[in-house]
C-alpha cells in the first residue's frame, strides 16, 4: 500500500492510481468516512476520500472528544466539591481558560490519528473541496470529475436552530450549538441551554458545575424523553442538585436583547435572562449541495438520505452511513456503518444494520446507559423487566453512589432484548448486555458467568441471578426438580 502514488492533502489531482474509476469513492471525513475509508483500503481497493473541511468530522472538533474532556473537568470539580461526605476537605477554584486548555489538548493528541497523514499511511488518498454527484458513477470535485465503481455519502449533520421570534437577531457569540461552543474562553454567567436531550443535559451539568447560572429548557414532558422514565429522572434529580433551574413540559417563545443580555420570554408568560444560548434542539443532515438527485439518490421526507438494511441507498452504486441516514446519530454507529459498507461495497457482501442493539449513553453524573426495548414498551408488549437497585450494589454503597439501577429486559421466550442502567460508568457495564442480546442469551447465561467483585457490574449480574433464580422457583421449575430429586433417590436407594 505505500507505494501507491499519494497524492498530498492541498492536491487537486484526484487520478486513481490505476484504471479509469476509483473502486471507491467516500465523500466526508468523519467516523464513518474515515471507517470505511480505511477498511476498504485494507482490502487494496483504490479508495480517494473527500473532506471539504477538516478530517475527524463532528466527534473529534465539536463532539466526543471535546465533550468528554470537557465533562471530565466538570466532574472532577463536582467531586473535589462532595467530598467532604469522606472526610475529605478541598477548596474548588475552576480557571475556565485553563480547563478550555486542557480541552483542546485532548482534541491535538487525537488528532494525528484522524489525520490525513494517517490515511495517507492507510492507503487512502485524500481530496479537500465539495464534492458534487454529477452522475451514478461520477463526482465533481473542485471542477474536476472523479469516476467510481461505488461511492458512500457519509457527510453527517449540523445543529438546528428552532424558529424562534427573535432568535437571529441576537449579536454574534450569544448563540452557540455543538460546533461552536468549545470555542469559549470565558465561562459564561449565565447560560440557557435550550433542549434536554443528551446533549443539553451534558452540557448543562458540565457549565453548572464550572460556575455557571444554568437553565435549561425542555419542551417534552420530561427530560431525555427517549429513556425510560425513571432514569430520566435520575438525571432531573441530579441536574436540580447542581443547581440547574429546569423548565419542562414548556418551550421558548421569543429572545430580545436587553443591554447586553439576552430577555428570554417563555411559553405561559414568565420570563428570564442570560447571556448566552446554547441551542441542543435537534440536528438536520448535511446533504445540501451534494447533486444527490443527479445520482438517483433519494432522500426521506425528513431530508435523510434513504438507505436499506444493508446501506445501500436508492442507486445501486452509491451507499451511505453515519448521521445523514437518519440511523441513531452516534459516533459508534457511523464506525460500525463505515465497517458495514467497505464490507458490502467492496467485497460484494450482504451485511445488514442491527439497530435492535445499538447502544446510548448520556455522559451526565449519573451516567444513563441503554439499549433495545424500554420499559414501557415492555410493558405493552408483555415482555419482563427486571430491575437491580444499585442501593443492593457492595461497590455503590462502598462508595456512596447508590443513586441508580441495572435494568435487563426479556422477551416471552426469556431472551435479553433491552436493557437500562443508571450509575457511574453506566457505559462501560452495558456492553455486556449487548452482547447477551446479540447472541440471544438469557439472564441465566449471565448468572453463570463470575463476575469480578466488588464492581458496578454487580448491578447486571444480580438482575440475571434474581431472573435466573425466579425461573427455577416457578411452577414448572419445581415440578421438574423435584421428579428429578425423586429420580435421584430411587436410583440412589436401588
Amino acid at each position: 500500500m505505500s507505494e501507491r502514488p499519494f497524492v498530498d492533502w492541498e492536491s487537486d489531482d484526484p487520478t486513481p492510481p490505476a484504471g479509469q474509476a476509483w473502486d471507491l469513492v467516500v465523500v466526508g471525513g468523519g467516523t464513518a468516512g474515515l471507517v470505511a475509508a480505511k477498511t476498504a483500503a485494507g482490502f487494496g481497493a483504490g479508495v480517494l476520500l473527500v473532506e471539504r473541511d477538516r478530517i475527524g468530522g463532528d466527534c473529534l472538533w465539536t463532539g466526543c472528544v471535546p465533550s468528554k474532556a470537557l465533562l471530565h473537568a466538570a466532574h472532577t470539580a463536582a467531586d473535589a466539591r462532595s467530598a467532604g461526605r469522606l472526610g475529605i476537605s478541598a477548596e474548588v477554584r475552576v480557571d475556565f481558560p485553563a480547563v478550555m486548555s486542557a480541552v483542546r489538548a485532548a482534541v491535538a493528541a487525537i488528532e494525528p490519528t484522524d489525520s490525513p497523514n494517517a490515511m495517507r499511511a492507510a492507503g487512502v488518498r485524500v481530496l479537500h473541496g465539495d464534492a458534487q454527484f454529477r452522475s451514478p458513477d461520477s463526482v465533481e470535485v473542485g471542477g474536476q470529475l472523479v469516476r467510481f465503481r461505488q461511492a458512500m455519502v457519509a457527510t453527517g449533520s449540523s445543529p438546528v436552530l428552532p424558529p424562534v421570534d427573535g432568535l437571529d437577531t441576537l449579536p454574534p457569540g450569544a448563540v452557540l450549538t455543538n460546533e461552536s461552543v468549545f470555542d469559549l474562553t470565558e465561562l459564561p454567567d449565565r447560560l440557557l441551554v435550550l433542549g434536554g436531550g443528551s446533549i443539553g443535559c451534558e452540557l448543562a451539568q458540565a457549565f453548572a458545575r464550572l460556575g455557571s447560572a444554568v437553565t435549561l429548557v425542555e419542551s417534552a414532558r420530561r427530560l431525555l424523553p427517549t429513556e425510560d422514565a425513571d432514569a430520566a429522572q435520575h438525571v432531573h434529580d441530579a441536574l436540580r442538585r447542581d443547581g440547574v433551574h429546569l423548565h419542562v413540559g414548556t418551550g421558548v417563545s421569543s429572545f430580545r436583547t436587553a443591554g447586553n443580555a439576552v430577555r428570554v420570554g417563555l411559553a405561559g408568560g414568565s420570563e428570564t435572562v442570560v447571556d448566552t444560548i446554547l441551542v441542543a434542539a435537534g440536528r438536520r443532515p448535511r446533504t445540501a449541495g451534494l447533486g444527490l438527485t443527479a445520482a438517483g439518490v433519494e432522500l426521506d421526507p425528513r431530508g435523510y438520505v434513504q438507505v436499506d438494511e444493508h446501506l445501500r441507498t436508492t442507486q445501486p452504486s452509491i451507499w451511505s452511513a453515519g448521521d445523514v441516514t437518519g440511523h441513531p446519530q452516534f459516533t459508534h454507529t457511523a464506525g460500525v456503518h463505515g465497517t458495514l459498507v467497505a464490507f458490502n461495497a467492496v467485497l460484494g457482501l450482504r451485511r445488514s444494520v442491527d439497530l435492535a442493539t445499538n447502544p446510548r449513553v448520556t455522559y451526565t453524573q449519573p451516567e444513563v446507559a441503554a439499549f433495545g426495548v424500554g420499559s414501557a414498551e415492555a410493558e405493552e408488549r408483555g415482555f419482563d423487566v427486571r430491575t437491580q437497585s444499585h442501593d443492593e450494589v457492595d461497590r455503590a454503597i462502598a462508595e456512596g453512589l447508590t443513586a441508580g439501577f441495572s435494568r435487563i429486559v426479556t422477551d416471552r421466550r426469556g431472551r435479553i432484548v433491552g436493557a437500562t442502567i443508571v450509575g457511574p460508568r453506566a457505559g462501560e457495564s452495558l456492553p455486556e448486555l449487548v452482547l447477551a442480546a446479540r447472541k440471544r442469551l438469557r439472564p441465566r447465561d449471565l448468572a453463570a458467568a463470575t463476575h469480578a467483585y466488588p464492581t458496578y457490574s454487580d448491578g447486571v449480574w444480580k438482575a440475571g441471578i434474581a431472573e435466573a433464580t425466579r425461573a427455577l422457583h416457578g411452577p414448572a421449575a419445581r415440578r421438574l426438580v423435584g421428579a428429578a430429586a425423586a429420580a435421584r433417590r430411587r436410583w440412589l436407594a436401588r
